[in-house]
């Protein structure tokens, strides 16, 4: 199992052309009709999608009748960095329920976002401040609406979590292969990377309104599916029509509004190839945006650097 696991490499760190480091793992991407474009590693092994299946998750949120402004839409389908505008969103999630603070059950954290992190200092950690609160605070508001109990939304056999597996099996076109929880609270469900290529292929191409609401608030507000810096937030400003979202452990999907469509999963669970292979994945679509620079010192001097292998 660990040699399948570990799949085919997709980046290569380097030293004065020497290949010192790689990253391995499981791609694929499909065209827009959705036949495979390539495919490395396995695609039929079953992975955890983490937060990569936020907007899946929002879907079934907004299927049940959650209504928010699309800019609070987008935090609801985050892994958001825990700047200011990002924790008072989540607040105003919250106040619109007749909720507040306390009522969130994600884990406690201090902020995702490198630089939020370290303004934050030696104050402790909040589930306002984790990373997944603004999805909580939406599927807190979608119990208020549907008059569902606030106090066991967590729990797998919950109305919500029912919706939101029914989502992501119904997008997937596929029964998911595991069932338990993330690092946040919520229930977790596993998938192969073809089957959630599928999925996010799926509700890309949607013309189904719910589908077309979440997708396009993500679109809208990068600035909230992520923060200031981070790389999904400054590759969705850069190229119009994406929509990019990752999760923990190195899962990472993107997709284009014509339904081309990327998912990888890195083995090791490092994301400091992403950049590298992000930027290569978008030129194979005809896409060119900065590249995202991983560079190897020797003393001052650059000497090598990240490269993607696709």
């Amino acid at each position: 199992m660990s040699t399948e696991f570990q799949g085919g490499v997709l980046a290569e760190l380097t030293r004065n052309g020497l290949v010192e480091s790689i990253h391995s793992g499981h791609l694929i991407m499909l065209n827009a009709d959705g036949s495979v474009y390539k495919t490395k590693g396995n695609a039929d092994l079953p992975i955890f999608p983490r937060s990569s299946v936020k907007c899946i998750q929002a879907s079934a949120m907004v299927r049940n009748g959650l209504k928010l402004e699309p800019r609070l839409l987008a935090l609801v389908e985050a892994s958001h960095s825990g700047a200011a505008m990002h924790q008072e969103a989540v607040l105003e999630i919250l106040k619109g329920a007749g909720l507040q603070e306390s009522d969130l059950q994600c884990s406690l954290d201090k902020p995702l976002g490198d630089a939020e992190r370290i303004a934050w200092g030696e104050k402790p950690a909040t589930r306002l401040a984790m990373n997944c609160s603004g999805k909580h605070a939406g599927m807190l508001a979608t119990c208020v609406v549907n008059g569902w109990d606030t106090k066991t939304y967590l729990s797998a056999d919950h109305p919500l979590q029912v919706a939101v597996l029914a989502e992501i099996e119904s997008l997937a076109g596929a029964k998911v292969a595991n069932k338990t929880f993330d690092g946040c609270g919520a229930p977790l469900f596993a998938l192969t990377t073809r089957e959630l290529a599928n999925a996010i292929r799926n509700i890309t191409i949607s013309k189904n309104p719910v589908h077309v609401e979440v997708m396009n608030a993500a679109r809208a507000f990068p600035e909230m599916v992520a923060g200031e810096g981070r790389l999904t937030t400054r590759t969705m400003q850069s190229v119009p029509g994406l929509f990019m979202k990752e999760g923990a452990e190195a899962v990472e999907v993107a997709s284009m509004s014509d339904g081309r469509t990327l998912v990888f999963k890195i083995s090791d669970g490092s994301w400091r190839a992403f950049g590298a292979i992000m930027h290569a994945a978008l030129l194979e679509w005809g896409i060119t945006t900065t590249e995202e620079a991983l560079n190897v010192y020797g003393g001052a001097n650059i000497v090598g650097g990240m490269r993607a292998v696709l």
